[in-house]
């Protein structure tokens, strides 16, 4: 039976509030004994933060997964032209295949690819000179080299080719991504049959060096669970909060309305936010795949997870207005501004409290009430698992036995990305100074 995008919405809220509903009624008790121990307000501050809110974040996710029936978009024997653009700083190991990747790419259409060095002070630009001469011309890839001097940050560097683009569809990757078999054709096709008002179609971005160790390993299941199935669930309601620089694919006339890329630490979550802001739908392109590096060492993830933080607080600041325009995708829009709120309790009243529980047997914070977390925890992540293994498998795609890094990521990953989150959105607040990033 067809159920229509809005009605899908409807029941995925009503299951989300009645999960909430059945969980605060169980909660009262132990909102009450927090109460005689601290204050009211603090008790619910306390137990919004732990169990209300992420509960209801996860019943909302439970209930798209379970009613989210896209349709499949199949490559077209023409498809029309596509400017991908690559902006690279300090890119020499890497810059090299990710070329390859393109020029492997099956697109039955031309490809006009822009590398835009950003001012890089390796060998970046030779090792592009060198790959473009090995690749040559040939099928229907052109390659050409942009130098911007001096280093002007990655919006600026995008903004540059953008005006040199010579095609009304605009792609871009990661100067350390490798494009899968089709990626490219499966997110042109998604972008081209996808509503009319599409402004972009974020790919699926997956990790590359997942085996290294295991900082890596943990990402791998972000990346495969957490990142690419809220992508998946915010399509549905026709609104991808993040077109990520990674991969995505764009309309050349949205980007020219939005003003571009802004110079900004998160200048594609701010140029999303812009389109959604002027009426567009961004959607998500399940099996465009592509492989990125990811960060090998925890110094390289906090600084990288801040800047993903900072670049949240940014498409606030940027488009203010995304609050008072109802949409399909508003109940994402709050419980990301409600991230800061749960990432502080998360760190300071719920780590202490599991400290306080496992060693002193103190149980007045976190206790028998946090239990009602698990088993919906539990469910999400073997929803997510199948669902995922299941679009893995009819694109030519394995899941890597990874098991240990599968249980450290349900069970520490917020432990080590909640730290650099929250100094993300202080150093926005903050306004501390910005630096170059391509993730």
């Amino acid at each position: 039976m067809y159920v229509p995008v809005r009605g899908k919405l409807a029941l995925a809220m009503a299951f989300a509030i009645s999960w909430v509903a059945f969980s605060l009624y169980v909660a009262l008790p132990w909102i009450n004994d927090l109460a005689e121990l601290f204050s009211l307000p603090v008790a619910w501050f306390i137990v919004a933060g732990i169990a209300l809110i992420p509960g209801w974040a996860n019943a909302f996710l439970v209930a798209g997964l379970l009613i989210d029936h896209r349709p499949r978009y199949f490559i077209h024997e023409k498809l029309p032209p596509v400017t991908l653009l690559i902006a690279a700083y300090n890119e020499e190991g890497c810059i090299g295949d990710t070329l390859r990747s393109v020029a492997d790419q099956d697109y039955p259409g031309d490809v006009e690819v822009l590398v835009i060095d950003d001012g890089s002070t390796d060998r970046t630009r030779e090792v592009v000179a060198e790959t473009i001469g090995t690749l040559g011309a040939g099928k229907n890839f052109s390659f050409r080299l942009i130098p911007v001097f001096p280093n002007g940050g990655k919006a600026n560097a995008l903004n540059v080719a953008l005006a040199q683009a010579s095609h009304d569809l605009i792609a871009s990757v990661d100067a350390d991504t490798h494009l899968f078999k089709d990626a490219l054709a499966r997110i042109v096709t998604n972008i081209i049959d996808g509503p009319a008002h599409t402004a972009a179609v974020a790919g699926t971005v997956l990790a590359r060096n997942s085996r290294n160790n295991m900082i890596t390993k943990l990402q791998e299941w972000d990346y495969f669970l957490g990142i690419s199935v809220v992508k998946r669930i915010q399509s549905l309601y026709q609104g991808t909060l993040v077109s990520q620089g990674a991969f995505s694919v764009y309309r050349r006339e949205a980007l020219e309305k939005a003003g571009g890329w802004a110079d900004t630490v998160g200048e594609d979550i701010v140029l999303t936010w812009a389109f959604h802001e002027l009426g567009y739908r961004v959607g998500y392109a399940e099996n465009a795949f592509v492989f990125t590096n990811v960060p090998e060492t925890y110094g390289q993830f906090f600084r990288q997870r801040k800047r993903w933080a900072r670049g949240l607080m940014e498409a606030f600041r940027f488009h203010p207005r995304i609050f008072t325009r109802p949409r399909m995708i508003t109940p994402f829009i709050y419980l990301n501004a409600l991230f800061p709120y749960l990432d502080l309790v998360f760190l300071c009243v719920f780590l202490p409290g599991v400290f306080a529980a496992v060693f002193f047997q103190y149980y007045a914070i976190v206790g028998v009430m946090t239990l009602l977390l698990l088993p919906l925890m539990l469910l999400i992540n073997v929803l997510m698992f199948f669902n995922q293994r299941r679009i893995f498998r009819r694109y030519g795609l394995k899941v890597r036995k990874n098991f240990l890094g599968l249980i450290l990521y349900m069970l520490t990953y917020q432990v080590i990305m909640s730290p650099a989150s929250i100094l993300g959105y202080f150093s926005e607040f903050f306004h501390f100074k910005k630096s170059w990033g391509t993730k």
